[in-house]
């Protein structure tokens, strides 16, 4: 069967290959313009795309005027997200989305996901906004059948797009110029230069240099069981420092009835590891360095009305060195390589008006060295396989899924190393949708998802600790919901729009390290059972007095996620670390004549950090307020935008992971120039 696949594959790959000798073109129904321009009237039928399940998205001047620096610090405006953040400009970001844990998110850059085969965790800390045009959360997959395979494969996903290039009339050429600075010693610059190429093809490079020191004052305070202080110091945050850079080039094309683009990318920092502060001990002894490069392609085209082919590749590389040299804990200077190739092939017929139907295929290859000790040197070779289906009768949208997913694994070693046993497994989905009126104002929808995660090279090998018998994380997801939609055309008001969702999430063979017996020797086995059950409700409202226009967004997200693992455990039934009963986010934009006005709330209730829930595990509530203020002028084709930043304004003390303590009040002051 493995040789059917492949065979499959290679022949897909040379028609392609094929395809893209024909002449460059541009068809009447081309949507990816990159530049203005005049066109007489037309007339367009076409075939409508519906989103059975709308996703969560920021985009455009959205994600400019809010307060944050990285992809991971906009996260945190969406519903169902809890932000993972160690402190610090440098520090590591990564987030969990609707409790089901880190490695189930996808995340998606331009298309194609990036992977950690290590950890199996994406640090978010890692991508500037300053190149982002979107970013939205689809939770259980994305609305659209014709993706590839690794599409189908999350529990939830992640989609980021960087910007593509646009031109005013009679331009070939922009250029973009900014600078950042502020508290911690920030020091972020940073050009981004798009070109024409010719009529059809178009080129964006952009880099970015970051450097902070990461000091900050902190309070912090602890009590003892009886009430009494027995900590209470104010202190500086130490090797909190950062100093990276990234590199980013695009080619962007259009064909007729068709797209295609390459991107490159390649990241290097140095940073250092502010460690947990503990019984007023303050350890900072730990530091790591990344490097990571990736190049990736795809080509997009519709051979006819009833078929279209999607192709993608890519190549990706990872180092990783850390570092701990702190005299009161053992010394460690560990060095990981990480490589990955990928491709994708994915087929679409449009059978008729309302009945579409996909497939795809893909195949991908990890292979990671260390200088450990007696480390495994994995290789896992992971093909997937998706048939998908889309149907749509007037107000009634259905799409259903079959995700096929096969994997093996291999391992050399100075000393035998059992590998991981190969795995195959099954993945349905089906998503529905509702709209009971002409206009489209109400839609009731709602989804079931299987998937599972495979365990990283980390839980299987990672040397004294690693289980190489460890089973996959299977969830089973639920969910139903509506949304409002309305444009209203008064005086004030000019629209409103409501959605809520209700979800119930079962995971299974949760890995978690359990001890051994042996002092400091710990394995990972399969044992945790989790029930989350939540509501996510968002209000957006705009209005307008005047000339002036104000946008409004307020998010609130309820969780229960319980462990349900042994019932002779103290903690069984317990809500599990980090995951807050309640949380609120509230942004609210007015903007006049070139000024923008923002202010952001965002609100974390009362969570524990063990997975015993009593006062001495509790984590309080923490909340932050932040405002901005921007002016954007204009002198011939040069436009200036001038930005300043105040975050955290009532400076309040806080920890998102216990110990760990973040930054009081800060600002940032960015100016950004373009020709």
């Amino acid at each position: 069967m493995q040789k059917k696949f492949f065979l499959c594959v290679a022949w897909v790959l040379l028609n392609a290959a094929n395809v893209c000798a024909q002449p460059l073109g541009i068809s009447d129904d081309e949507v990816f313009l990159d530049s203005v321009m005049s066109i007489q009237e037309v007339s367009v039928v076409g075939k409508k795309h519906t989103e059975i399940i709308k996703p969560q998205t920021l985009s455009g001047m959205q994600l400019s005027r809010l307060n944050s620096q990285t992809v991971a610090d906009a996260l945190r405006y969406f519903s169902g997200v809890q932000l993972k953040d160690y402190g610090g400009i440098g520090g590591i970001k990564t987030v969990n989305i609707r409790s089901m844990g880190t490695n189930h998110v996808g995340v998606f850059y331009n298309g194609i996901q990036l992977g950690n085969a290590q950890n199996g965790q994406v640090d978010l800390g890692r991508y500037s906004l300053d190149n982002i045009e979107e970013i939205s959360l689809y939770n259980g997959q994305k609305s659209n059948i014709f993706q590839s395979a690794k599409d189908f494969a999350s529990s939830s996903a992640i989609y980021i797009y960087t910007k593509r290039p646009t031109f005013a009339p009679g331009k070939n050429y922009q250029l973009t110029v900014q600078m950042k600075t502020g508290s911690f010693g920030l020091a972020n610059p940073s050009v981004v230069w798009n070109q024409r190429l010719s009529n059809n093809v178009t080129m964006s490079a952009n880099a970015e240099y970051t450097y902070a020191n990461g000091k900050y004052k902190f309070h912090y305070r602890r009590l003892q069981l009886n009430g009494d202080v027995a900590y209470d110091t104010t202190a500086t945050r130490h090797n909190g420092d950062v100093e990276a850079v990234r590199a980013e080039l695009g080619v962007y094309g259009r064909m007729r009835d068709g797209r295609w683009n390459v991107n490159g990318y390649f990241y290097t920092s140095e940073r250092g590891i502010p460690g947990a502060i503990v019984n007023n001990v303050f350890r900072r002894g730990e530091r790591q360095w990344d490097k990571s490069a990736f190049g990736q392609g795809a080509f997009e085209k519709k051979f006819s009305a009833v078929y279209s082919l999607k192709v993608s590749g890519k190549f990706a590389w990872d180092y990783s060195r850390y570092l701990r040299d702190d005299e009161k804990e053992l010394y460690l200077d560990n060095h990981y390589y990480q490589k990955e190739v990928y491709v994708s092939v994915a087929n679409m017929f449009a059978i008729n008006d309302w009945w579409s139907v996909s497939a795809s295929a893909d195949l991908q290859w990890n292979a990671m060295d260390a200088d450990l000790v007696d480390f495994a040197y994995p290789t896992r070779w992971t093909e997937l396989g998706a048939i998908a289906t889309a149907v749509s009768f007037g107000s009634f949208n259905a799409q259903a899924s079959l995700l096929g997913t096969f994997i093996q694994e291999s391992t050399r070693s100075r000393k035998i190393y059992t590998a991981g046993s190969n795995k195959h497994e099954l993945s349905p989905a089906v998503f529905l949708n509702y709209r009971p009126f002409d206009n489209d104002w109400l839609e009731l929808y709602g989804f079931f998802k299987k998937i599972f995660r495979m365990p990283t090279f980390n839980d299987l090998y990672y040397t004294e600790i690693g289980n190489a018998n460890l089973e996959p994380e299977y969830t089973y997801q639920y969910d139903i919901g509506f949304s409002i939609n309305r444009n209203i055309g008064h005086s004030f008001f000019d629209y409103v729009g409501i959605k809520a969702d209700a979800y119930y999430n079962y995971v299974t063979n949760k890995i978690i390290a359990y001890p051994t017996g042996k002092q400091f020797r710990w394995t990972m086995i399969n044992l945790g059972k989790v029930r989350i059950a939540g509501l996510e409700a968002s209000c957006d409202v705009a209005a307008h007095i005047g000339k002036v226009g104000m946008k409004l967004h307020t998010q609130y997200t309820f969780q229960r996620a319980r462990d349900y693992t042994d019932p002779s455990d103290s903690f069984y039934g317990d809500q599990i670390p980090y995951i807050p009963r309640h949380s609120v986010s509230v942004s609210y934009n007015a903007n006049y004549r070139g000024w923008d006005f923002n202010y952001a709330f965002i609100y974390t209730g009362e969570r524990y950090n063990e997975q015993e829930n009593n006062r001495y595990n509790f984590e309080p509530p923490w909340y932050t307020h932040d405002l901005s203020l921007s002016k954007e002028f204009g002198v011939g084709q040069v436009r200036l935008r001038i930005m300043g930043e105040l975050n955290n304004v009532f400076n309040q003390d806080y920890e998102v992971i216990h110990n760990y303590p973040m930054p009081g009040r800060n600002f940032r002051i960015t100016a950004k120039i373009t020709i």
